[in-house]
């Protein structure tokens, strides 16, 4: 036997999503099971010791992480080309040395059904998590269930659908769309800040 212990070798690429200010960062590893975190700012990284040294990089104005990519929203007055090598290696490093990507009281944002709330909101978070979320997911964000009232639907945005230019008609053409059809209680979706 090897009295070295062999460095795991951990891949990372990157993937274009809809937002030009975001970039995902798919690895070949698990970083979360379930659910995603989003870090809006660095006061909000206490817990995530990946995060808080990503947002060192004054270049990058947002981390959202979930199953096995991070998504990163830049600064608009630089390039990609300019800074996802950058941004490349050090997340491979950092998961390559065995770095904790989370500490201990983590919140973890997930769809959770709860068998004692109205059969409506059961009914659009199983439209949500079916149709909508591995969509969304393939664009580098998140979308969670926040309320539904009086026809409305609230959604919470996230990663790489946080500001993105083109989230405003995805929400209006594809998402409400489809919960209106599928659900006719529901006459609109917005999306709320999360």
């Amino acid at each position: 036997m090897n009295s070295t212990s062999e460095k795991r070798i951990i891949e990372v690429y990157t993937e274009s999503n809809p937002n030009p200010n975001s970039l995902k960062f798919v690895t070949d590893v698990l970083l979360i099971n379930e659910g995603s975190v989003d870090f809006a700012d660095v006061s909000s990284t206490e817990n995530c010791p990946l995060a808080k040294d990503l947002f060192k990089f004054n270049f990058i104005k947002r981390v959202f992480i979930t199953s096995n990519f991070i998504t990163i929203t830049k600064v608009e007055n630089i390039e990609w080309f300019e800074i996802s090598p950058i941004i490349k290696t050090f997340i491979k490093s950092y998961l390559e040395d065995g770095n904790p990507l989370f500490l201990d009281d983590i919140k973890i944002d997930s769809v959770t059904i709860n068998e004692n709330e109205p059969e409506i909101i059961g009914k659009i978070k199983a439209v949500l998590e079916e149709y909508v979320k591995p969509a969304v997911e393939q664009d580098g964000g998140a979308i969670y269930f926040d309320s539904f009232e009086d026809g409305i639907v609230k959604v919470s945005l996230q990663g790489s659908c946080s500001g993105c230019p083109s989230s405003t008609i995805t929400l209006k053409a594809g998402i409400e769309n489809l919960l209106i059809r599928l659900i006719p209680e529901v006459k609109q979706v917005v999306a709320v800040e999360g």
